[in-house]
C-alpha cells in the first residue's frame, strides 16, 4: 500500500522508516545537523509550495509533507490495518436479512 504524503507524491509503507514533526526538527540541534546532511546529498525531495509540516524518512529519500505528522502516522495506521484486515466480499443477501 502507499501514503499520500502530499501534492502527486505517495510513498510505498513498506519503505518509511518514521515520520517526523518539523517543530520538532527546528529545535533538534542533531535532527537539524541530519537533515542539512541530506540536503547536501540530495536525498530530500521538496516539491510542495506549501508549508512544510513533516517529514517523511524512507531508506532512498526524505519527503517534505504539508501534512502534519499526526494526519499521516493516522493513515499510516490505517493502511497497515486495512492490510492486516482485508475487506471480504459479502453477499448483498446477507445484509438485508
Amino acid at each position: 500500500m502507499f501514503l499520500h504524503v502530499g501534492g502527486d507524491t505517495v510513498v510505498s509503507m513498506k519503505e518509511v522508516i518514521s515520520i517526523i514533526d518539523h517543530q520538532t526538527v527546528k529545535h533538534s540541534k542533531i535532527s537539524l545537523t541530519f537533515m542539512g546532511d541530506q540536503k547536501k546529498e540530495k536525498r530530500m525531495i521538496d516539491q510542495q509550495s506549501e508549508e512544510i509540516k513533516s517529514y517523511v524518512i524512507t531508506d532512498r529519500a526524505i519527503y517534505c509533507s504539508p501534512i502534519s505528522s499526526l494526519t499521516l502516522k493516522k493513515r499510516a495506521q490505517f493502511i497497515q490495518h486495512s492490510e492486516l484486515f482485508p475487506s471480504v466480499q459479502t453477499d448483498s443477501k446477507e445484509l438485508t436479512e
